[in-house]
C-alpha cells in the first residue's frame, strides 16, 4: 500500500498525520455488530479500516469540504437522516463489484436506500460518489482488490462463508473441514447515521455528529 504524500504547512514542514487537517466529509450508517466479524478482513484489505472509517454502509460520499459543515448543513442532515425510522437488518451474503470490490448485501435494502434518497435530495448538489453511479447500491465493504489483490478477496470470501478464524490466509476447503459455524448473516438494529470528516491519513475519519433515525 502506498502511502500518503505528507501534508505541509505554509513554511513547508511536514505536518504529523495526527495533525493534518481534515480534507473529506461522509455521512454514513456504523454497523458496529460487524466489527468482530469483519475487522480482520478490512484490516488487510480496507484501506478506510486504517483510515478510522468503522465498518458502515455508505449514504452519502463526498459531501462538501469539512471547513464548510456548519450548524445549518448538520441540521439539514439531521432532518433528512430523521424521516427514516429505525430498522433491524441483515448481512446474509457475500457480492462483488466486478473482480474489484468484496461487499456484503444487506436485507432489507430499501431502509438504506431511502436514506440514500432523503440525504441525496438534502444536499442535491453533491451526487453520491460524485455522480459516477448512476444507481448506488446500498452495501457494506469488506476489501478493495488494490490493497490485498483478488486471491485475498476471494479468501476472504471463502472465510465468511465458512466461519473460518484464520481468514486470509484459508480457502473454503479448510472451512468446510473445520465444521465452525458461518460466520454469516450479522445482524444489525440501525437507529442512527454518522457525518464524518479526514483524510488518507491514518486514523484521521472522526465523527462530527451523531444523526439519529425516527424511533
Amino acid at each position: 500500500m502506498r502511502a500518503p504524500a505528507p501534508v505541509r504547512n505554509d513554511a513547508g514542514m511536514s505536518v504529523p498525520p495526527d495533525e493534518q487537517p481534515p480534507t473529506e466529509t461522509a455521512i454514513l450508517v456504523p454497523i458496529p455488530d460487524a466489527e468482530p466479524v469483519l475487522g480482520r478482513y478490512r484490516a488487510a484489505l480496507d484501506q478506510a479500516a486504517g483510515r478510522g472509517v468503522p465498518a458502515h454502509v455508505t449514504i452519502l460520499y463526498p459531501l462538501m469540504p469539512p471547513e464548510e459543515i456548519t450548524d445549518a448543513v448538520i441540521s439539514s442532515a439531521s432532518a433528512a437522516v430523521a424521516s427514516v425510522g429505525s430498522f433491524d437488518c441483515e448481512f446474509a451474503r457475500t457480492e462483488w463489484f466486478g473482480q474489484e470490490v468484496l461487499w456484503l448485501a444487506p436485507e432489507p435494502e430499501q431502509p438504506f436506500r431511502a436514506l440514500i434518497s432523503a440525504v441525496r435530495a438534502a444536499f442535491p448538489q453533491f451526487p453520491p460518489y460524485g455522480g459516477a453511479h448512476e444507481d448506488v447500491t446500498p452495501h457494506l465493504t469488506v476489501g478493495h482488490v488494490p490493497v490485498g489483490g483478488v486471491e485475498q478477496l476471494q479468501a476472504a470470501e471463502a472465510g465468511l462463508k465458512a466461519g473460518l478464524k484464520a481468514g486470509l490466509r484459508a480457502g473454503l476447503k479448510a472451512g468446510l473441514r473445520a465444521g465452525l459455524k458461518p460466520a454469516l448473516p450479522i445482524r444489525a438494529r440501525v437507529t442512527r447515521a454518522w457525518l464524518m470528516t479526514g483524510s488518507t491519513a491514518p486514523a484521521s475519519w472522526h465523527m462530527v455528529a451523531e444523526l439519529p433515525l425516527a424511533p
